[in-house]
């Protein structure tokens, strides 16, 4: 199939790539001059394990080109995926100028009739304003074509976005129409010969199964953080609770590790969106409302942990910190847990040793160049000479450490572990202050 691609970002580079990949022609569009020259070359903007050399090998071979030509990349696919960002509003609410502004320019370019496709994470309704917009730009050039629009939510996780599309628990599809279901099972039908994920609905029902599907991911962590605070006001270890509540299957061990929050481009925003829409119709979601609260308050507690560890005296410290996206195996920053910590550290006065395996120029890009923030190497330069230490991402690197060794780096024997990766009598052993989140047995502050 010939298929367009709008917007190169994380969900559109990765869908196009995939779709490439089994033998698909994919044009991907985006109104980013730089970025697309940079692709053309091989040059990926975003780090996702396993997709620049994908990207490459289908370049490559032709299946995957890259263009800024509007009115090429309309004519080239039958099928037109809208894949730009939904940015949260000063509301909460999902901005859909971009997903809007393409589906105009599908309207003005369009020659032959064609099939839209929201990939984009977009409210309940919006296939209908694409729609809209769409006959909306027909109708003024006088053109009598047809377009038909269907909701085909993603679900990648950043950091096996490649695997979670090759290999999903289901694709889905919104649309009423045997047209669209026909073409969108031939687009899709190299990634169900084994097995028969692909699941038709209506379009309002797969646009609100996005939003929910987060919603109760969010939903499930912010839960097992409330949980984490209780057990260790209650002198009680949350990694024995977690391992007993999930071994009950209708539980089940995903999404229930506590930490220090969720971030990303996902969870804050859908939750916030689905907020919105619910206040929209009249509807107060509080516990949506509760998620999003829980976790703003949770990713305040590595610098709490921390001031209290120095008797609320940080200024002049020097703070190394392990791990700056928000999770491992992506360069993401956004709403991370790190950002958080940081920024409540310059204020208290202190200065920041940094490392992450992949996040380094992502920090750089947000913070520039300042004097209180130092961009380490590696995990052995970010802890040396520091006060302490506070770990924010579970990268694997950072899973397995002598704390021996550790402790001769930090001039305080201090670390705050917003991911419980050790172990408290070990830490312990070693002459190690060790604050985790809900670890009964740890030192509470």
């Amino acid at each position: 199939m010939k298929i367009t691609i709008f917007g190169t970002g994380y969900v559109g580079l990765v869908t196009g790539t995939c779709l490439a990949d089994v033998g698909h022609d994919v044009m991907c569009m985006d109104v980013d001059t730089d970025k697309i020259a940079r692709l053309k070359e091989g040059e990926i903007p975003i780090y996702e394990p396993g997709l620049e050399s994908m990207v490459k090998a289908n370049v490559a071979t032709g299946r995957l080109r890259f263009t800024t030509d509007p009115e090429v990349a309309v004519g080239f696919g039958e099928l037109q995926f809208i894949a730009v960002g939904t940015p949260p509003d000063e509301d909460g609410s999902a901005d859909l100028k971009y997903v809007l502004a393409v589906a105009e320019t599908i309207g003005e370019y369009m020659q032959e009739d064609k099939v839209v496709v929201d990939k984009s994470t977009v409210p309940v309704g919006t296939a209908d304003k694409v729609l809209a917009t769409v006959q909306e730009r027909l109708d003024s050039r006088g053109v009598d074509l047809k377009v038909e629009v269907c909701s085909n939510p993603e679900f990648l996780k950043e950091g096996a976005a490649i695997e979670d599309f090759t290999h999903g628990a289901r694709i889905i599809v919104g649309t009423d129409s045997e047209r669209v279901k026909r073409l969108m099972r031939e687009c899709y039908a190299p990634y169900i010969r084994l097995q028969e994920k692909l699941m038709f609905m209506d379009v309002r029902a797969a646009e609100l199964t996005k939003y929910a599907a987060n919603a109760m991911l969010a939903t499930k962590i912010s839960f097992m953080n409330e949980i984490a605070n209780l057990a260790e006001r209650l002198g009680a270890d949350v990694e024995q609770v977690r391992r007993g509540i999930g071994s009950d299957p209708r539980i089940g061990y995903h999404f229930i590790y506590p930490g220090c929050g969720y971030g990303g481009s996902c969870f804050p925003k859908d939750v916030q969106a689905l907020e919105r829409t619910a206040r929209d119709i009249d509807y107060d979601a509080e516990l949506l409302g509760a998620v999003e609260a829980v976790n703003n308050r949770q990713k305040q507690t590595l610098f709490t942990k921390l001031s209290n560890a120095f008797d609320g005296n940080l200024k002049g410290r020097t703070i190394a910190v392990w791990g700056l996206s928000f999770k491992p195996n992506t360069d993401d920053m956004r709403d991370a847990p790190s950002r958080t910590l940081m920024e409540a550290l310059w204020q208290a006065g202190a200065k920041v040793q940094a490392y992450d395996p992949e996040a380094m120029r992502e920090c750089r890009r947000i913070y520039g160049e300042r004097d209180d923030l130092v961009l380490a190497g590696d995990r052995v330069q970010a802890v040396k000479g520091a006060d302490a230490l506070v770990i924010c991402t579970e990268w694997k690197e950072f899973r397995s450490v002598d704390f021996h060794w550790l402790k001769e780096q930090l001039a305080m024997p201090v670390i705050v572990d917003g991911r419980n990766l050790y172990d408290t009598e070990a830490v312990r052993e070693a002459g190690l202050m060790y604050y985790a989140v809900g670890r009964g047995d740890s030192l509470v502050v």
